[in-house]
C-alpha cells in the first residue's frame, strides 16, 4: 500500500451535533414582538435551535468530533493536533477548550489549541489544518472540532440585536488529513477593524469588570445601530463575493465551475442576493431556515446536508463562506470526492 501524498490535503471525516429544541417562528414572533410573517419572511427563520441544559459547547464538539472520527475512520490516538474552533462564550471563561476536546474525545497523543474568528471560525480553522499538514512533517492527522452556543447571549426584547435573533446552537467537527477527502484548495481572508466595536458584550471584561449590579448586561449589544447598518450593509455583500471569488481563483477555477456553496443563515434577501450575484441556482446551496445560525458550525451542517441531500457530487466544486462579526469574511474551497485521492 503506498503512502498518502504529503502535496495535497482533503476532508476525510464531517460531522455535525444539533440539539434537538426548537425555537418556532410563532415562538420567536411572540419572544420578540415581530409580526410572524416578518421571521419566517424577512428573517428567514421557520424555526431555530434550542439548547438543552447539557448542550454546552466543548460536550457538544465532543460529540461532533467523535462522530467525524467515525465518519473517517480514523481512531483518537492517531490525531496529531487538535484546533477548537469553539466560540468564546463557552463552559468557563479564561479556559483552553481544544486541551479539553482533545482529551475527552481520547486524542491523547495530540497538541491542542484554539482560534477565533467569530463565525468564520471553522473556514479558518480548515486552512490551518491544511496549512500546518503541508508545513510539518511530523502532522499527518488534525481534527477540527467545537461548539457554539452565543443564543444564550441575545435578548430577544433588544431591536437592535435583531439581525441576531436567529442565533442558535450546535457544533461542528472535520477531520483533515494527506492525500484522500474532499481535497482542500484556496482560501481567502478579509478582516476590516472599523467593524470591531460595533457588536459586543459590553461587560465582563477588563474595562467594565462583571459586577451584581452589571451582570444584566452581559448580553451582545449593538452600540451604533444605525450607524453599523449604514457602514456594513454594502461591504459585507461586496466582501462576501469577493471571498468566494478569489477561493476560486486562488483554486485554478471560475464562478461558473462552482457547484455548491456552503453558507451560513443570513436573512433571505441576502442568502438570495448572493446566489444571483455567484450565478447559482437554490438547489445549488442550503437555506437554514430550519437551523437559524449555528455561528461556524454553519458551513460544516451545509456540507453535511448536500451529502445526505445528494446535492454534492464526486468531482463537484464547493465553496465554504462565512462572516463574523469584528469583522471578517472568509471562504475556502473543496473538491467533493467520495473515495478518491486529493
Amino acid at each position: 500500500m503506498s503512502a498518502p501524498s504529503r502535496t495535497s490535503v482533503g476532508v476525510t471525516g464531517l460531522a455535525t451535533y444539533v440539539p434537538a429544541g426548537r425555537l418556532s417562528a410563532a415562538d420567536l414572533a411572540t419572544a420578540t414582538g415581530l409580526p410572524e410573517w416578518v421571521v419566517r419572511d424577512k428573517l428567514g427563520i421557520e424555526e431555530r435551535v434550542l439548547p438543552g441544559p447539557d448542550d454546552h459547547p466543548v460536550a457538544m464538539g465532543v460529540t461532533a468530533g467523535e462522530r467525524a472520527l467515525a465518519d473517517a475512520g480514523v481512531r483518537p490516538e492517531d490525531v496529531d493536533v487538535v484546533i477548537s474552533m469553539t466560540e468564546e462564550y463557552k463552559e468557563y471563561p479564561v479556559w483552553t477548550a481544544g486541551i479539553k476536546l482533545a482529551y475527552d474525545v481520547g486524542a491523547r497523543n495530540a497538541y491542542a489549541y484554539d482560534v477565533g474568528q467569530k463565525c468564520g471560525t471553522a473556514v479558518l480553522a480548515l486552512k490551518q489544518a491544511k496549512d500546518l499538514l503541508l508545513a510539518d512533517e511530523s502532522v499527518n492527522v488534525v481534527l477540527v472540532a467545537g461548539g457554539y452556543r452565543n443564543s444564550d447571549l441575545i435578548d430577544l426584547t433588544d431591536p437592535d440585536v435583531r439581525f441576531m435573533y436567529n442565533l442558535g446552537a450546535g457544533a461542528g467537527a472535520a477531520v483533515v488529513q494527506h492525500g484522500a477527502g474532499h481535497r482542500l484548495l484556496g482560501s481567502s481572508i478579509i478582516t476590516d477593524g472599523s467593524f470591531s466595536l460595533d457588536v459586543l458584550v459590553p461587560v465582563g471584561g477588563t474595562k467594565a469588570p462583571l459586577t451584581p449590579a452589571n451582570v444584566s448586561d452581559y448580553r451582545l449589544r449593538v452600540p451604533d445601530p444605525a450607524g453599523m447598518k449604514e457602514r456594513l450593509e454594502h461591504a459585507s455583500l461586496a466582501n462576501f463575493v469577493r471571498v468566494v471569488r478569489e477561493a476560486l481563483e486562488r483554486s485554478g477555477a471560475e464562478p461558473a465551475d462552482l457547484a455548491y456553496l456552503a453558507m451560513l443563515h443570513v436573512k433571505r434577501s441576502a442568502h438570495d442576493y448572493l446566489l444571483r450575484e455567484l450565478g447559482l441556482a437554490p438547489e445549488q446551496s442550503t437555506y437554514l431556515s430550519r437551523y437559524g445560525h449555528l455561528g461556524q458550525v454553519d458551513q460544516i451542517l451545509s456540507l453535511e446536508l448536500a451529502r445526505a441531500s445528494g446535492r454534492l457530487r464526486p468531482g463537484d466544486l464547493a465553496v465554504a463562506v462565512a462572516a463574523g462579526v469584528g469583522y471578517v469574511w472568509n471562504a475556502v474551497a473543496l473538491r467533493w470526492s467520495e473515495e478518491g485521492a486529493a
